[in-house]
């Protein structure tokens, strides 16, 4: 088997990868549904409310996700999430009743999207890690890599499927729907081989584990770097539901289907971004920022794009470099950090990364609305490029940071950096001791 699906000969990883797909494809069916449920049925193309539906999901991950790392370090990874899937189903489920039977409103929507989010949170860190117990070590970065593509694989489902369920049958079954898919989840939970986990030890109850961890986490300028780029890019950059509602339905005129359609062609880069990283054996910050700039030119165009098919086109290279700078994030800091920390500097990560959500969506919002959709995206993809090309002058004057081109056999640019000199350190001291 290849490198890019070497975690699939893993039984256990293998019946999460796949169940994984079904669930995260009722995901993304139920974000597109939920964001033109607020767009156009419960509102008259408000994409400011949009965005505080938006905000009011990710929310909860400020104050709770932190606790829910602590819990994934404390307690059994795969419990906790019998409990939280099985929340989020229901939650799914119950809105759909609620559109289904047109006692929907848009403050009801708040209100689930709220605890939908806060049990998101509490899902998250364990779902994160949970990958190293699926798999050894050495094989934790592609088994990263293949959970991106197995999201983005449902991403380029979910859309479109939702899109066509909107047309067919309205928003409220995409909900029920979505509700059930958590059972894939469940089921797969349910057949794991317990005897091949490879668990690590849980730890004791101890007072300040969470700022013993954002301590860790302070003085790790390297996974500092990291979280201050995704965070920037993920604040004002990664409001795709809201981007891409109000650039289909406002500037293209188009209706559900074609909005669905934006979110799966999108994923086509993604994808492709998720399996490029499941090859990589290891990840550094020099690709999370080259990714973020990549990402900030990429939506620049994006967002001048005059039709919607170019637009659409376009969404791809968006994609692409979007996962490629999650995806590397999330190996750099997971294989980088010791696995009593994993959880709650994982959890510490989702706060930046997603928490980071509810400030831009109500500024990505507003500026869609009052001032054009197009600078809903155009203002993303500045603060990417400047907090990237900020990154590396931070990294010059901090590090003890190289950069030059090569331009021997394939032209490219060369970046040494702490990683690098420790290697370079170590390969001397090896060769010192053969001597």
């Amino acid at each position: 088997m290849s490198r890019t699906f070497l975690s699939l000969k893993i039984y256990n990883y293998r019946l999460w990868f796949f169940t994984a797909i079904v669930a995260n494809t009722g995901t993304w069916m139920q974000r597109v549904a939920q964001d033109w449920l607020v767009l156009t049925q419960l509102t008259d193309r408000d994409g400011f409310a949009v965005g505080i539906t938006t905000a009011l999901q990710f929310l909860p991950l400020l104050f709770v996700t932190p606790y829910a790392g602590l819990l994934a370090d404390r307690y059994d990874k795969r419990k906790i999430m019998y409990v939280t899937q099985t929340l989020m189903g229901v939650l799914a489920a119950a809105l759909g009743v609620l559109v289904l039977t047109d006692n929907a409103t848009v403050e009801l929507v708040y209100v689930f999207a709220f605890v939908l989010g806060t049990v998101s949170a509490f899902d998250g860190p364990p779902r994160q890690v949970f990958v190293s117990e699926l798999v050894p070590p050495s094989h934790l970065t592609n088994a990263i890599g293949l959970n991106s593509a197995s999201f983005n694989g449902a991403r380029l489902l979910g859309p479109a499927i939702a899109g066509l369920l909107i047309a067919a049958v309205g928003t409220g079954w995409v909900f029920v729907i979505n509700g059930l898919s958590f059972g894939a989840t469940i089921i797969g939970l349910m057949f794991m081989r317990s005897k091949d986990f490879n668990k690590s030890e849980p730890q004791p109850r101890e007072k300040g584990q969470i700022r013993a961890a954002a301590s860790y986490v302070r003085h790790r300028t390297d996974i500092v770097v990291i979280m201050v780029v995704a965070g920037v890019v993920s604040c004002l950059g990664l409001n795709f539901q809201l981007t891409s509602a109000t650039m289909a339905s406002e500037v293209f005129g188009k209706d559900a289907g074609e909005y669905g359609l934006l979110g799966s062609i999108m994923a086509i880069g993604s994808l492709t971004g998720a399996l490029m990283a499941a090859r990589r054996k290891q990840s550094r910050v020099r690709l999370v920022v080259v990714a973020a700039f990549g990402f900030g030119v990429t939506a620049g165009i994006n967002a001048m794009m005059p039709t919607y098919w170019t637009y659409a086109i376009s969404c791809i290279f968006v994609g692409y470099f979007t996962l490629t700078l999650l995806t590397s994030a999330n190996m750099a800091i997971q294989t980088s950090v010791e696995p009593a920390l994993r959880g709650r500097v994982m959890a510490l990560y989702q706060v930046v990364l997603m928490g980071s959500t509810p400030i831009g969506s109500p500024i990505v919002g507003w500026v869609s609305e009052h001032i054009h959709p197009r600078w809903g995206i155009g203002i993303g993809a500045i603060a990417a490029i400047v907090v990237s090309i900020g990154a590396v002058f931070w990294a010059r004057k901090n590090w003890d940071l190289t950069v030059t081109y090569r331009k021997d056999e394939t032209p490219h640019l060369l970046i040494i950096g702490p990683a690098e000199h420790a290697e370079l350190k170590a390969q001397r001291e090896a060769q010192r001791e053969v001597e």
